[in-house]
């Protein structure tokens, strides 16, 4: 597939729910620029809302500057950037939180899908997931970075009993609650009729994957299938704020 020329449309939808009095979580994307990323906040006051809207504001605008500042990008260049981009985001969410007592604490999931040639780059911190449909299957292409995902791995307990469990909100890597943070990264190879989906955790702790592959199955379009995911979710239950970012991949 590397030698075909592939185009991408998205769609997002964000919610917060139905329980929860404000929505922490942010969700931005620029397809012009191949940057598109999805955020939970965390933190007490505002702090959730201010970290998460701060990431994703600062990873756009430095993957944008980067891009708009090489006109011939090196090969191999856009990981680099991306960890850049991470690492700036990081020190302003840490920096920001460090100068108010109110935000102190503050701090974000994310997970974001950068364009590298042919390639899409995986960005993951903390437990806000990427998925691929591809030929009407669904697979998790991230890993949680939480306590119970963890447990999950080394085989110290069972999906059944990680589902169950009252710890599994506590997540073991963020963005902006530490001075450094390591992101996840890594590629994949897009082919045409892929549908990539980010979300925050206020959906897949409602919906399971095979009715998350039900909806994304489904004829509607992008912006159809992401209100079809908040609606379902908020009828789940709606524990959480709920977002979701879809992103279609097509031959041009």
């Amino acid at each position: 597939m590397s030698s075909l020329t592939l185009q991408y449309s998205a769609a997002a939808l964000t919610h917060r729910g139905r329980r929860r009095a404000s929505n922490e979580d942010a969700f931005g994307y620029s397809v012009e620029d191949g940057i598109y990323v999805v955020c939970d906040g965390m933190g007490g006051a505002a702090g959730g809302e201010v970290a998460s809207t701060l990431a994703v504001e600062q990873v756009l605008r430095q993957l944008a500057e980067f891009r708009e500042s090489q006109t011939r990008p090196q090969p191999g260049s856009v990981p680099n950037l991306v960890a850049e981009a991470i690492a700036e985001a990081n020190t302003a969410i840490h920096s920001r939180a460090q100068r108010s007592l109110r935000l102190s604490g503050m701090g974000t999931t994310l997970v974001a899908l950068v364009a590298d040639g042919p390639r899409l780059l995986v960005v993951n911190i903390g437990d806000s997931r990427c998925y691929r449909l591809r030929h009407r299957a669904l697979r998790v292409c991230t890993e949680d970075h939480s306590l119970i995902e963890e447990q999950v791995r080394m085989g110290r307990m069972t999906r059944d009993e990680a589902a169950r469990s009252p710890l599994r909100h506590i997540i073991t890597r963020a963005l902006g609650t530490q001075s450094h943070v390591t992101p996840d990264v890594f590629a994949l190879d897009p082919e045409p009729g892929d549908v990539y989906l980010l979300c925050s955790d206020g959906l897949t702790r409602e919906l399971s994957d095979a009715r998350i592959e039900e909806i994304l199955c489904s004829s509607g379009s992008l912006d159809d299938r992401c209100a079809a995911l908040v609606e379902a979710a908020n009828r789940a239950g709606g524990q959480d704020n709920i977002t979701c970012l879809l992103l279609a991949v097509a031959e041009a």
